[in-house]
This record gives structure tokens, sequence and C-alpha cells, in this order.
């Protein structure tokens, strides 16, 4: 309802600096996460990594929830920008989650399957990147807003079908001989698919706020 009064007051740029600085935590955070899974980074190196973007990814998302709070004139709802961060954060949130379980049970190798989860990930970062900054003028941008959750839904999809595939090859390795092995490698699969879900719920916030402003 606010809409139409938001467009005569100047726009707030501070909530798309923290935006897109939030993002850049999340795109580290990924390509750490990639650098354990596929072996090119030390674990506990990766793993510090990812904790440290996430306090980082904290830090961010605490500012943006003060600004909304002293912030007269918000660019869009602030339930909306509230929402947004939050589905942010919980990216990351989930990215941690994955860390600490592969630190929990002392995984040192990862599946293919695994593995390419990770390179999805990483993939997904970068769109949510280029989603991002695309808010500062959403009619301009919307139909490549639109194209671009269209691509995380995708992804997402993908990492459906790896994860799938995963568990499946998972059971044949260890049926009837590790039954703990099949449990560890089931939880970091529902941990790393976890994550690209994670990316296609900021996908789907920031189109249902392109549609509140067409």
């Amino acid at each position: 309802m606010l809409g139409w009064f938001q467009k005569l007051l100047p726009k707030e740029d501070k909530f798309f600096v923290l935006f897109e600085r939030h993002a850049q935590t999340l795109q580290a955070g990924a390509a750490a996460l990639d650098g354990v899974l596929s072996g090119t980074t030390a674990i506990a190196a990766g793993c510090a990594e990812i904790f440290a973007e996430e306090n980082r990814a904290d830090t961010i998302a605490g500012e943006v929830m003060l600004e909304v709070g002293r912030t007269f004139i918000t660019p869009f709802d602030r339930g909306d920008i509230e929402e947004l961060i939050g589905s942010m954060d919980d990216a990351i949130d989930q990215m941690q989650k994955t860390a600490k379980a592969i630190q929990l049970f002392e995984v040192e190798r990862f599946e293919p399957s695994m593995q390419e989860l990770g390179k999805t990930i990483v993939t997904a970062s970068h769109k949510v990147g280029e989603l991002l900054p695309m808010l500062r003028d959403i009619k301009k941008h919307a139909v490549g807003i639109g194209a671009l959750a269209k691509e995380i839904g995708a992804i997402e999809e993908h990492s459906d079908r790896l994860y799938d595939q995963g568990l499946k090859e998972l059971f044949k390795a260890h049926r009837g001989s590790d039954a703990m092995g099949f449990i560890v490698g089931a939880e970091i699969y529902d941990h790393l698919e976890k994550v690209v879900d994670r990316f296609e719920d900021v996908a789907k916030r920031v189109s249902r706020i392109v549609l509140e402003h067409l």
C-alpha cells in the first residue's frame, strides 16, 4: 500500500549494500564447503572458513535488523526485508551445520555425488549473488529476476536428483556391512541438499518482493 509513497522518496541504499555483502559471505562459504568436499582444501581449514563466514553473515544480518528498526522509509516492506535476510542467513547457517556434521562424524572421504552437490552449491550461491543487486531497480530487472529465480529452481531440482542418486549409491556400498557408514553419509547428503533448498528460498523471497512492486 505504501509503494506509491515510497517511490516519491529517496531510496535507502544501505539495505542493498548489506544484502550484497551478505551474499558475498554465502559465496565464500560455498567455496570453502566445495573445497572441503573436493579435497582441495584441508577439512579443518575449510570448516573454519565456513564458521568465520557464518559469523560475518550474522553480523550483517544484525545490521539489517537494526536498520529496519530505525529507518523511516524502507525500499520495500519491513517484513519482506526481515524475511529476505532471514532466508539468506538460513543458507549460511545450513553450511555451518554441514561443516559441524563433517567434523562431528570425522568424515574424511566424500562420495562423488557429495562433491557434485558442492559444485551445485557454488553455482547456486553465484546465482543468488547475481540476483540481489537487481533489487536496486525492480521494474528494470523484473524479467531478469524471474529468469534467475527459475535457474535457481532448476539448480535445486538437480540437487534433488543428486541427493537421490547419492543415497542409492551409498546404500549399495554399505548394504549389509556398514550401517553406520550409511547413516553418516545420509546425514551429510541431507545437509548438503538443504543448503540448495535454502538458496531456492532466497529466490522465492525475492520473487515475491518483485510481484508486490510491479
